[in-house]
This record gives structure tokens, sequence and C-alpha cells, in this order.
């Protein structure tokens, strides 16, 4: 079973590997998963113990809260549900975001239908863009928390002084925010400050979208999203996969796959940060539970992080805003 840590100083009780249910929808286009599948997977990932389940109400416009809903119908008690709101699609397309009171009070309840609860665990914007102030997004779902419509306040993909202007307004239960081997970036600032705050975080992206499965060759197929990425292209690409090269070699010595390493390399960062991993069939399951076990050695540490040293990496992505 998967162990429990706390979400923020005396935060709630969650399973220290988180679902991402993201990629059961169709978020940035592409073709439809099966949907019994990945209800499958989360009541499978329900069974093993994994609790915190993360979803958008953005993601496939509102199908994905639809998805967890059907899920966790007559098990409510045993998920923890994190929600993102703010993001304003169309056709496939991320046209900006929506933070005015009045439109937060609009989604939380359109949600709330969907996922056929009456409280929602974690509630966060996805970013703070400056378009409303601060004060009054914050404001807003501490007037949720108030009303029994949300249990706690999250944040995402900020910046560490927006981190504690939030935090100063209303306690901050949990940080969502991209952390890999191959992103590393939120090590100066973003992470210490929520471990001083006592800030838990949920930390995704653990494979660096794709780059340390070690599945991935150059160049990409013309249609794969990676391509917007300059990471992702060219030299850089043919230079990046070079890198991973390491992360292959010590998977293979140690009796694991790179991704488990990968994923086992954000664990291994601290009892307050959990990697939370994407998932859609059940298949993946096991190897990912089995990715909380894996321990490094001081020299393993030490090479992976080495090797892997902020900038290592070339190009940049979406992470890097």
């Amino acid at each position: 079973m998967i162990e429990k840590i706390s979400l923020g100083q005396n935060g709630p009780l969650v399973s220290k590997l988180g679902l991402g249910c993201m990629r059961m929808s169709r978020v940035w286009g592409g073709p439809a998963n099966d949907e019994n599948e990945s209800v499958a997977t989360i009541r499978m990932a329900l069974d093993s113990g994994i609790n915190f389940l993360n979803t958008g109400d953005f993601y496939g416009s509102g199908h994905n809260e639809l998805l967890v809903g059907k899920a966790i119908k007559g098990r409510r008690d045993d998920a923890f549900i994190s929600v993102k709101f703010g993001g304003i699609f169309y056709n496939n397309q991320m046209l900006g975001l929506d933070l005015r009171p009045v439109a937060i009070k609009n989604f939380i309840n359109y949600s709330l239908v969907r996922l056929g609860v009456d409280t929602i665990d974690l509630y966060q914007p996805c970013r703070l863009d400056n378009s409303v102030p601060i004060a009054d997004v914050i404001g807003t779902i501490a007037d949720l928390i108030k009303d029994g419509k949300v249990r706690h306040l999250g944040v995402s993909e900020i910046t560490a002084d927006q981190l504690r202007q939030v935090h100063r307004i209303h306690p901050v239960a949990a940080l969502e925010i991209g952390y890999s081997l191959a992103d590393r970036q939120i090590e100066q600032e973003l992470l210490p400050t929520a471990k001083e705050l006592g800030i838990g975080v949920v930390a995704f992206a653990n494979t660096a979208e794709g780059l340390l499965t070690g599945a991935m060759t150059a160049p990409l197929p013309a249609d794969s999203y990676q391509n917007h990425f300059s990471r992702f292209q060219g030299e850089n690409l043919v230079k990046n996969l070079e890198k991973v090269e390491v992360l292959r070699q010590m998977a293979a010595d140690k009796g694991f796959t790179p991704t488990q390493l990968a994923i086992a390399w954000v664990n291994a960062q601290g009892d307050h940060i959990m990697p939370l991993v994407s998932m859609s069939r059940r298949a993946r399951l096991p190897e990912n539970i089995q990715a909380m076990d894996i321990s490094f050695t001081a020299e393993e540490m030490n090479t992976l992080n080495t090797h892997f040293a902020p900038g290592a990496i070339l190009g940049s992505t979406y992470l890097q805003r």
C-alpha cells in the first residue's frame, strides 16, 4: 500500500503518489481514451491506496470531471479530489484565464455537479496572471471554503513571491508544479519557500514530457505536441537524449525502467513532495506504485544530481515561462 503524507502543516492525509487524470480526456486534441478503461484505472488506484485524484474543470471541457465523478460514485470517502480552474479553452486551444470572482463562483458549481460531490477537497487556480488582483482570487476561494464548497486552498504554477502573497491571505495546503530531473529551476526559490511555509508540493511532469522515459528517439514524429518546445527540436533533442543514457543505464543496472527512476527521484526529494503521475491504463499502475519503493545510494543520487544539474538539459518547455 502507498504511504500517506500530510498535505501542508496539519493538512489532510493524502497518498504519497497522486493520480493525474488529465490524459484520460482530450485536452489538446488527439484521440479519445477508452472511458471504461479510464474509470477502471481510477478505481484500481483507489483500491491500491492512491486517494489523490487530480483533475481540472477545463480538461476536455468538463469531460474529465464527469469521468472522475463516475469512478468515485459510491466511494467518495476513498478519494481526495483536487480541481484546477481558470483555463479558458476553445477548439483545443487555450485562450487565456478567467479568474474573476463571479467566474470562480460559477465554475465551482459546475464542478460540483459534474463530480457528483458536495465539496471539493483542494481547489486551485491553474495559474495567476495579474488580470485580477490576487486578493480577489484567493478571497473568493476563502469564501467558498467558508461556504463548505471547498476544503483546502491549492495553487499551481506560480512564483515564490506569489506563493508568499497567497499564503498571507489564506493558508495554502498544496503547490502544484512541474518538477523532474530535467526541470529543476524551482529548486532555487520556489521549493525552499514551500518548505519554509509548510506547504505540500504536488509535482507533475516527472518524466519531462516523455524525455526521461528512455523511449524517445530523434527526430520526433511530425504530429508530436512536444515539437512546440525547443528542448525537443533538432540538435537540442539529440544532445538531451544523450544525457538520458545515464538514466537508462542506471535503470538497467537496478532492474527498473527509466520512468520508474524518474518518479523515484522526485519522490526522494522530500517527505512533503508528492509525484503526480498521469495514467489512463490499469497496466501502468503496478510499475508506478513500485517506483515509490525504489531507493538510491548516495553515489547514485550524486551521479543523477550532477549529470542532470540545473541547465544541463538544452532548450525550454512550457514550464519555463
